[in-house]
C-alpha cells in the first residue's frame, strides 16, 4: 500500500545547535515502510545551526532559511508548503521525541485504519517534568475533550501525522505554539477524531532549553474556545478513512 507513498518529515529549528545534527541523521537513519523527505526551516536561529544546515549533504533533504525568528507554528506552515509528500508528521530537532518511533504513527495508515495519527506521551519514567507543565497539558487536552465532545489524550503532542493535503487545507494562522491547540481543534471540528499510538518522551528542563510557558497554555485555551464558537455546528461525520 505504501509503496507509492511518499512522507515528508517537517523539522521547525530555533537554537537547536546541541541536537540538530544528531536529530538530522536519526530522522534520515529510520527505516520507513514508503519514501521520505526532511524539510527544515531555520527559524531566525542565531546560534550555529544555520552552518550544522548548510553542512547537509543528502538528497533527501531539503533546508529553508527564515531571516527572522517568526514561530514554531509559522515555520511549520513554510515547511508544509514547500513539502511535497503525501503524508506529513511534524518532528522538532531537540529530541524530546524519538524519531526512531515515526514508522509506529504510519501502522494504523497502512492498516487502513486512520489517516491522521497522534504519538501520545504518557508522561512517565522521566525525571524532568515540571508538575504544571503535565497538568497545563492534561488541563489544555481536557478543555478540548469538553468543547469538542472528543476523547484524545494529548493534544500538544508534536508527533501529529496526516495528509498534507488535509494540513494545507486546515489554513494554520498561528505562528507560535498555539498551533498545536489550532490544528486539534480544526480537525475535530470536522469530526475528524485522531487515531492514537503511545510514544515515549524526554523531556528537556527549562535550563536545556525548553521554550513553552503557561503563556502558550493560556493561549491554547482561548484558540479550543474561540475556534468552537466559530465552527459550533459546522462539525461533520468522517468521510470514509478518516479517523
Amino acid at each position: 500500500m505504501f509503496a507509492n507513498v511518499k512522507l515528508s518529515v517537517l523539522m521547525p529549528v530555533f537554537n537547536e545547535q546541541a541536537t540538530l545534527a544528531s536529530a538530522v541523521k536519526r530522522v534520515l537513519d529510520v527505516s520507513y515502510p514508503c519514501e521520505v523527505e526532511l524539510v527544515v526551516v531555520n527559524d531566525g536561529s542565531t546560534d550555529g545551526t544555520r552552518a550544522i544546515l548548510d553542512g547537509i549533504d543528502d538528497q533527501r533533504v531539503v533546508v529553508v532559511h527564515q531571516a527572522v525568528n517568526r514561530g514554531k507554528g509559522a515555520a511549520v506552515r513554510a515547511a508544509s508548503q514547500l513539502a511535497t509528500g503525501d503524508y506529513l508528521v511534524i518532528c522538532d530537532a531537540d529530541l524530546e521525541y524519538a524519531p526512531e518511533e515515526i514508522p509506529a504513527l504510519l501502522e494504523p495508515v497502512v492498516a487502513g485504519q486512520a489517516q491522521v495519527v497522534y504519538g501520545s506521551r504518557t508522561f512517565s519514567s522521566n525525571t524532568a517534568y515540571s508538575f504544571w507543565y503535565v497538568m497545563g497539558n492534561k488541563a489544555v487536552t481536557l478543555a478540548a475533550n469538553i468543547l469538542f465532545d472528543s476523547y484524545i489524550s494529548d493534544l500538544e503532542t508534536c508527533f501529529k501525522l496526516m495528509p498534507l493535503s488535509l494540513y494545507r487545507e486546515l489554513d494554520v494562522v498561528r505562528v507560535g505554539f498555539g498551533m498545536e491547540a489550532e490544528v486539534t481543534a480544526k480537525l475535530l471540528a470536522r469530526g475528524i477524531r485522531p487515531f492514537e499510538v503511545p510514544i515515549s518522551y524526554k523531556a528537556r528542563t527549562r535550563a536545556d532549553g525548553k521554550k513553552l510557558t503557561w503563556k502558550d497554555g493560556v493561549e491554547a485555551l482561548w484558540i479550543l474556545g474561540s475556534l468552537r464558537v466559530r465552527t459550533r455546528g459546522q462539525a461533520r461525520r468522517p468521510a470514509k478513512g478518516e479517523c
